[in-house]
């Protein structure tokens, strides 16, 4: 039996628990925004298999209602950073994931390396017996021997293998699937977890059985002996000195919590300051994901789903409501900045430029999707009639919505917008609708006109729009960060993932 644990096995072993309470943290924030877990990518409301709220809502509800409504507020103690904080949480899921990816493929590259796979991965079937009659001897309150030669029992083996080979993958794999950019290029792959919600619910699931492990894990430790363990784990052997082992133990257990409570203090004290740091260093991810990966969806109309969430209630006021009882008679979509030649157009003459029609899964940010069935004219036939100038590389869209009278959260006001970088308007499914499901496209979707991006989250997507602008920055516009929700709810610009 090997009498220590290689150096660098023992330093990836504390880097994996800091980053996996990161990752856990922010993904309850994540899934706060969303609280409730569905098998189908339809997510019928009150059909979910798991409701983590008191909220309910119906298709059928006499009362208006919008996906935000669903949102829960988790306690900061629990979710990273807490209090509804979807963009900040974001950002920290994707920034820790990257450092988690890297320090797994440390580990197996070294493992690998090393020879100390052997320790990990079965190379009998025997061992599977084993682990049974291991597990039965736990059940009575004794300690299994180990195997000969390796430093775990069969049980621990098994275990240590299903985690670092199977779980942690199975958690990389069904984030991917999420990804609207993702599955927006390769509609086949999120359908191998039996969708998106299936994907969610899996990953759901492996964050389960991730903190079960964990709970496990650490309790066996202790019944084998706290002291020996921490001399294994920490210092290589069980014949180094136990005092130090449990003072590098405690040491480390306290760097974790306070990594944990600057993180979160930080993210709810100074947000932008949190949402720029991080930014910088997940939003690259976001980015190639967005221009690599462009929709090439084709959905069946069989596909469509029975009910269309919303997420935001239509803009409020006289004009509009008089524009929307008469078909949006008189509409003109006008089209200037950074263009050889601004435009004003109505529907009809939008419709004379040539539609297209495109049958695709709208993911939300709050983790819900639906497929639906939309019909407009393609963004890149509108900017080849205005031509953009040379320096010009975003739209921006304004859209007929006040904030500050359709939110009424404290500090949102302002009119929604959101700024598409133009390489992303170019892509074959980036849309202009005016129709969805074969029939004019309803007020709460969006009528008049509403963008279709489909490699993006659906907050890129702005309804009502009255507006389009071509600039060559964004720092100019709103506060500054491309968007309502960038400006307002910390969101990265762009979404891939």
């Amino acid at each position: 039996m090997p009498q220590h644990y290689p150096p660098l096995v023992i330093i990836t072993h504390l880097l994996n628990i800091l980053f996996m309470v990161l990752l856990g943290r922010s993904g309850l924030e994540v899934l706060a925004a969303h609280p409730k877990l569905y098998w189908s990518d339809h997510c019928p409301p009150g059909r979910q298999w798991l409701r983590l709220s008191r909220k309910e809502f119906g298709s059928d509800s006499r009362r208006p209602w919008t996906s935000q409504d669903e949102e829960e507020s988790w306690n900061p103690v629990l979710a990273l950073p807490g209090r509804k904080n979807l963009g900040l949480g974001r950002h920290w899921h994707f920034l820790t994931l990257q450092f988690w990816i890297a320090t797994g493929v440390v580990y197996i590259a070294f493992a690998v390396a090393s020879g100390y796979w052997r320790y990990l991965v079965p190379t009998s079937w025997s061992v599977f017996p084993q682990a049974v009659r291991d597990v039965g001897t736990y059940l009575t309150f004794r300690f299994p021997a180990q195997l000969p030669g390796e430093p775990f029992n069969a049980a621990q083996k098994l275990a240590y293998f299903a985690v670092v080979f199977l779980l942690a993958p199975l958690q990389i794999a069904t984030g991917a699937a999420m990804s609207p950019a993702v599955i927006g290029r390769f509609p086949w792959y999120a359908k191998l977890f039996g969708g998106k919600q299936g994907a969610r619910s899996l990953h759901f699931l492996g964050l389960v059985a991730f903190a079960a492990f964990t709970v496990l894990h650490t309790a066996m430790v202790i019944l084998h002996g706290l002291p020996e363990g921490l001399a294994k784990i920490l210092l290589g052997s069980a014949e180094a000195d136990h005092a130090l082992a449990v003072g590098i133990g405690l040491l480390a257990l306290a760097l974790i919590i306070i990594v944990q409570v600057l993180a979160t203090v930080a993210s709810l004290r100074s947000p932008r300051t949190a949402e720029r740091l991080t930014g910088a260093i997940a939003g690259p991810m976001q980015r190639g994901l967005s221009r690599l990966l462009p929709s090439c969806q084709r959905y069946r109309r069989s596909d469509i789903s029975p009910y269309h969430r919303v997420n935001g209630y239509p803009p409020t006021g006289e004009e509009y409501e008089r524009a929307a009882r008469r078909g949006s008679a008189g509409y003109r979509l006008v089209v200037g900045g950074l263009v050889e030649q601004p435009a004003a157009f109505s529907l009809d003459e939008l419709r004379a430029l040539g539609t297209q029609h495109q049958i695709v899964n709208h993911n939300c940010i709050q983790g819900w999707n639906a497929i639906a069935a939309w019909a407009g004219v393609p963004v890149a036939r509108l900017l080849d009639v205005v031509r953009p100038l040379p320096q010009a590389r975003y739209a921006v869209f304004y859209a007929m919505d006040d904030k500050g009278l359709t939110d009424g959260r404290e500090g949102r006001y302002g009119y929604y917008y959101e700024a598409v970088a133009l390489h992303l308007l170019r892509h074959d499914q980036s849309l202009l609708a005016m129709d969805m499901n074969g029939g004019p496209l309803p007020v709460e979707h969006g009528a008049p006109l509403r963008l279709r991006v489909e490699n993006q989250l659906g907050f890129k997507m702005v309804k009502w729009v009255r507006g389009i602008e071509l600039v060559e920055r964004v720092d100019h516009i709103g506060r500054g960060r491309g968007g309502f929700r960038e400006d307002q709810q910390y969101y990265a610009n762009p979404v891939g993932i």
